[in-house]
C-alpha cells in the first residue's frame, strides 16, 4: 500500500460502486491517524481482498452478512451461501502473516424457523484449509427481537482460527477486573501475597458486550453494527502496533476505528456506498476526538448512587470521545 497524508473524502460517483456492477469506478476513503493508515474501499470483498498482498494482514476479523435478506444482502440458498464465503475465506488465509489469526463473527441462519448455527455450516473450511481453532467465543448481549415460537436469541459467536503453530496473543491488554481484586494467599509461604493477578484476570471465552441498539453511543444508520469493544479486544489481544488488520465487510468501521484507536493499520471493503460514508465520518471523527465509543470494560449496568447517576458512570452519558490507544 503507498503512504496516505490526511485524508481522502469519497468521491460520488453514478451507480453503487461495487465489483462489477454498472462500470461504475470503485473509490476509497483513506486516512492516517495514531501512527498508523486506514483504507475503506468501496467495491466487492473478494475482488479488493484479491488486491492486497499475501501474507501482509497479522488479524482479519469481520462479522459476514449472515443469509437472511437484510437491505446490504441477496438471500441465497445455504450451499451457495457457504460456497461464497468459501471463496473469501481462502483467500482470507493467504492474507495471513506469520502468527497471524482469522477472527469469523457470526450468528444464526434462519428459514422457516429452522435455525442453522452458522460457525457450525463454516467451521469445515477453515479446518480444510489446515487452520486450527483456539476459541470459539460466545459473545453474549442483552436485546433482541422476542421470538414467540423458541427462546429468544441472546448470543453470537466468534471463530478464532490460526495456522498451526505460534501466534500473537497478548493477555495483559484486555484482562477485566477480578472478582475479588484483593484476594490473597491465606497460609502457606506466601501466606499475605495477593493470590491474584493485579491487572486483572482472563476474560474468559464468554463476552457480555452490549449490542448496539437505538440508545447506544455508538450507534449509525448500519442496521448491524459490530459494537467498537468487541472489535478491540481482539486487536490488542492478536496483534500488535504497526500490524495490520483486514476486515473483508467492513459496514460501518468498526474494525477500522478500534485499529486506528490502538495504532494498528486497518484495510477493509465494503460494497455499500452509504456505509463507506458513514465509516468515512467516524473516522474524521476519530481523528478529530470527537467519536464517542463505549469503554472497554464499562459495566453494562451498575447500580445507582446518591443524585441518581451510575457508580462510576461518565457525566457526558457513559461514553467517552477516544483517539489515541491507553496501552500506547
Amino acid at each position: 500500500m503507498a503512504a496516505v497524508h490526511g485524508s481522502e473524502r469519497l468521491p460520488r460517483t453514478r451507480g453503487r460502486g461495487g465489483g462489477g456492477g454498472g462500470g461504475a469506478k470503485a473509490q476509497a476513503h483513506r486516512l492516517r491517524h495514531n501512527g498508523a493508515t486506514s483504507e475503506v474501499w468501496c467495491g466487492d470483498a473478494l475482488e479488493y481482498l484479491g488486491r492486497l498482498r499475501a501474507g501482509t494482514a497479522k488479524l482479519v476479523v469481520t462479522s459476514p452478512p449472515y443469509n437472511l435478506g437484510k437491505e446490504y444482502e441477496k438471500r441465497r440458498r445455504l450451499d451457495e451461501y457457504v460456497e461464497g464465503q468459501r471463496r473469501v475465506i481462502a483467500r482470507c488465509v493467504d492474507l495471513l502473516s506469520d502468527g497471524g489469526s482469522i477472527c469469523w463473527q457470526v450468528g444464526n441462519y434462519v428459514d422457516g424457523g429452522r435455525i442453522v448455527p452458522l460457525d457450525i455450516a463454516l467451521y469445515r473450511i477453515f479446518d480444510e484449509l489446515g487452520l486450527h481453532m483456539r476459541n470459539r467465543i460466545v459473545w453474549r448481549f442483552g436485546h433482541g427481537l422476542h421470538c414467540s415460537r423458541r427462546l429468544s436469541g441472546r448470543y453470537e459467536t466468534i471463530m478464532w482460527f490460526t495456522r498451526p503453530g505460534g501466534y500473537t496473543f497478548n493477555l495483559d491488554p484486555i484482562r477485566v477486573p477480578s472478582k475479588y481484586p484483593g484476594k490473597r494467599y491465606f497460609r502457606g509461604p506466601r501466606k499475605g501475597e495477593l493470590s491474584c493477578n493485579p491487572l486483572g484476570k482472563n476474560p474468559s471465552d464468554v463476552w457480555d458486550i452490549p449490542n448496539v441498539k437505538h440508545n447506544h453511543v455508538e450507534k449509525t444508520g448500519h442496521p448491524a453494527q459490530f459494537p467498537v469493544e468487541l472489535v478491540e479486544r481482539l486487536v490488542l489481544s492478536l496483534t500488535d502496533r504497526g500490524d495490520t488488520v483486514v476486515d473483508p465487510y467492513m459496514g460501518s468501521g468498526s474494525t477500522a476505528v478500534a485499529a486506528l484507536m490502538h495504532g494498528r493499520n486497518s484495510r477493509g471493503a465494503e460494497r455499500e456506498r452509504r456505509y463507506v460514508e458513514i465509516a468515512a465520518r467516524r473516522l474524521e471523527s476519530l481523528r478529530a476526538g470527537t467519536l464517542r465509543t463505549r469503554p472497554m470494560n464499562t459495566p453494562i449496568y451498575e447500580a445507582p448512587r446518591a443524585g441518581g447517576a451510575p457508580a462510576g458512570a461518565d457525566p457526558a452519558g457513559r461514553s467517552r470521545a477516544r483517539g489515541i490507544d491507553q496501552y500506547a
